[in-house]
């Protein structure tokens, strides 16, 4: 089952990238189709560390900190695996020095990349939104995400985590797949190893409220 779905997901259209778009990387500005590296796919993962986060989102900086070691296997095969967020380069490049991680990070914060994939939020959408969750009253998962990332519940819904795929041929760009919510759960790798435990992902309701940066436990 999980075969065909990788293939229905490789016979997805692509769709060519027709806007521009230009990134702060740690070397100075990069266009979408220089951040291939010279490969022919590029995988992104939209990371929650929007312009009054603090800190990055602890849940995705839980499922990051497998990605380093796999770097040299996507490269041998014909891939390139980066970070986006919309804030400054200079923060997220301190974070991930805090992190410990190599992986390459770029920030969108000049740019309508995430928005227009529909991880970025405007503060007009988050409000039409939060109106409703306040008045029954938003998860514990948000207050407490929220308050790890040094901003309140407003700022961090203005990001949302995902992960996005694109192909290079003949010098065009196309998005071939993007993905969400639980669909992103293929880079959290302690939850498949949970499943096989005696008590499972043992979360409850509380959801993922058990989750800490590595340095935090």
């Amino acid at each position: 089952m999980g075969d065909d779905l990788a293939r229905m997901r490789r016979e997805l259209p692509w769709v060519r990238v027709e806007k521009e778009y230009r990134f702060d990387t740690g070397d100075g500005s990069r266009t979408l189709a220089e951040l291939f590296d010279g490969r022919s796919q590029l995988l992104i993962y939209h990371f929650m560390f929007g312009s009054s986060y603090a800190a990055g989102c602890p849940t995705c900086s839980s499922s990051a900190d497998a990605v380093n070691a796999v770097l040299p296997h996507l490269h041998a095969r014909d891939v390139t695996m980066l970070y986006v967020s919309r804030a400054p380069i200079e923060r997220l490049l301190t974070y991930e020095e805090r992190m410990g991680w190599s992986f390459p990070w770029v920030s969108c914060g000049d740019n309508d990349f995430n928005f227009d994939l529909g991880f970025s939020y405007t503060d007009e959408q988050v409000n039409e939104f939060l109106g409703p969750l306040l008045e029954s009253g938003p998860p514990p998962i948000l207050d407490a995400n929220a308050a790890a990332s040094g901003t309140d519940v407003a700022g961090y819904l203005t990001e949302g985590p995902g992960f996005s795929v694109f192909a290079k041929d003949d010098g065009v760009v196309y998005h071939t797949y993007s993905s969400q919510a639980r669909g992103l759960e293929f880079l959290m790798g302690y939850y498949p190893i949970l499943d096989r435990a005696p008590k499972g992902r043992d979360e409850g309701d509380g959801m993922q409220l058990w989750l800490r940066r590595h340095d935090e436990y």
